[in-house]
């Protein structure tokens, strides 16, 4: 990896953890290059505006997230212990160091719901692209003799995002000590309630 794209990467490291942190609104050159101690004009020359900048940001936290919660999750056997595997994986996501206010697509998901623009669309498809892949993983289940016939994976990766959208409310705004093992719980319910 070249100094530019080294740069590049740090420079996207704490964009994520500021956006994190303050939202999409919070995250402004001004703001990283004062936290990063770089001029704003390298960063203006490495986003161009703060569109850009948010486009990509955005960009690399659903890379991270494809990268510590999905693909670990495809190197266990299909069916429920995949969808163990990416359950907990993503549970550990919401609480990574690199993201001191939690998982970055849920905060920023209020921020641009009803916002139109470039920023909402790819947060859009990165989330039909993970109720897609798990609603894939639950198919896989029935496949493979683990969940009844009868599941709507549609269904079932909705209530997926459901338990884990509480978890992380429970977690960061409530301060629960028991939203690990109050999420923890409603997956075991919505896996037996499937079980073959």
């Amino acid at each position: 990896m070249g100094k530019g794209a080294e740069t590049r990467e740090r420079i996207l490291d704490q964009a994520v953890r500021i956006a994190s942190r303050d939202g999409l609104d919070g995250l402004t050159i001004g703001s990283l290059s004062s936290e990063l101690g770089l001029s704003k004009s390298g960063l203006f020359a490495h986003f161009g505006s703060k569109d850009e900048l948010q486009i990509q940001v955005l960009q690399a936290a659903v890379d991270r997230f494809t990268e510590n919660v999905i693909r670990p999750a495809l190197s266990v056997p299909r069916g429920e212990p995949r969808i163990r595997a990416l359950f907990e994986n993503w549970l550990a996501w919401s609480n990574a160091p690199e993201m001191p206010g939690g998982c970055i697509l849920v905060g920023v998901s209020t921020e641009l719901d009803d916002r139109p623009g470039p920023q909402r669309e790819l947060l859009a498809k990165a989330f039909r692209d993970r109720a897609a892949f798990m609603a894939k993983a639950a198919r896989m289940a029935v496949e493979a003799g683990h969940f009844r016939s009868d599941l709507d994976p549609e269904q079932f990766a909705f209530d997926l995002d459901a338990i884990v959208l509480g978890y992380h409310h429970a977690q960061r705004l409530m301060r629960d000590p028991r939203a690990g093992q109050r999420a923890r719980a409603s997956f075991e319910r919505l896996l037996s309630s499937y079980k073959a």
